[in-house]
């Protein structure tokens, strides 16, 4: 049905037909056990002044709990000299972060950029940095799992959010990148503070055809791996973002590739497809790389998301 070269541009027709696999039985129960416990933790953020400056927004470097006592840090950008209305985490793709973005749209706005373990400014010695490793770590503990321990860090990044701006509580959003995409939609069933969601070309969709799907991302670790030891397939049926999002029951923006050689577009559409509640789609010639129309394509998303979480 599909091409074998990763870099192959599919048919907009052919990918909205991709359709999720079966989930475990016990998947909700799987996760919103986790959830349960992960908000009876304080994560006692802290703020302190950064060095970055900015015309519009003070600048905060953040450290904060998460769930086994791993310290997160990251950044918080409060608007000066306004009421803060709403309150956005953003997550990052798998290249992690090295600063906050300073061209979101929305106005009246809190955001909160987490650096999920392992990565960025949340290395830590017991913890593989690099893509390849980091998405192999404890794959075969669907309890341990890393990518598991980075959903608890996205819900403790709400519940920062929640302590640091209260009066931003019933207007909570996520927005999240690739990775940071993929780990969103596993985050937010469960995790009904966070009102609206976008998704930029979200990974961990359908980890039955990704392992098999020739790519270039995080995907290709996975997928040598597969071929030594299967049972790692036990283990990622818990982590499927298209399962994931059958369970989805707030309004969701999605931007999605039809030609992407790190997040099989194949993959990022079955997490769209399967939505089955409010949903939007915007479409990108390429993800993770340059194209022609790119700057173009980004400045339009941008004015759709200004309206999208203009809601809140």
């Amino acid at each position: 049905m599909f091409d074998t070269d990763p870099t192959h541009l599919y048919a907009l027709n052919e990918l909205c037909y991709v359709q999720a696999p079966k989930p475990p039985s016990d998947f909700d129960v799987f996760w919103q056990a986790r959830y349960q416990q992960a908000i009876t933790l304080d994560p006692c953020p802290l703020l302190t002044p950064s060095a970055i400056k900015h015309t519009t927004y003070d600048c905060f470097e953040l450290a904060y709990t998460s769930t086994e006592d791993f310290g997160i840090k990251g950044w918080v950008l409060a608007p000066k000299n306004t009421h803060i209305k709403r309150a956005i985490v953003v997550g990052h793709g798998y290249g992690g972060r090295e600063q906050p973005d300073f061209d979101l749209p929305m106005a009246n706005t809190a955001f909160l950029f987490p650096c999920f373990r392992g990565l960025s400014r949340s290395r830590h010695p017991s913890l593989p940095d690099q893509a390849d490793a980091h998405v192999l770590h404890h794959v075969l503990n669907p309890q341990h799992y890393i990518l598991g321990k980075c959903v608890e860090d996205l819900w403790l990044a709400v519940s920062a959010l929640i302590k640091l701006f209260p009066s931003a509580q019933e207007n909570i959003g996520y927005m999240g990148i690739s990775f940071g995409g993929g780990i969103g939609v596993l985050a937010l069933p469960w995790d009904l503070r966070i009102k609206r969601a976008h998704f930029n070309v979200p990974s961990f969709g359908h980890h039955e055809l990704r392992l098999q799907i020739p790519t270039f991302g995080s995907a290709a670790a996975l997928q040598r791996l597969y071929k030594q030891d299967s049972r790692i397939l036990n283990t990622l049926r818990y982590y499927d973002a298209a399962v994931a999002a059958k369970y989805i029951r707030v309004p969701t923006h999605f931007a999605l590739a039809l030609s992407d050689a790190v997040v099989t577009p194949i993959g990022q559409f079955s997490i769209y497809n399967a939505v089955t509640f409010d949903k939007a789609l915007f479409v990108l010639d390429k993800g993770h790389s340059e194209y022609p129309r790119q700057s173009e394509q980004q400045q339009a998303l941008l004015v759709e998301l200004e309206n999208f979480f203009g809601f809140l």
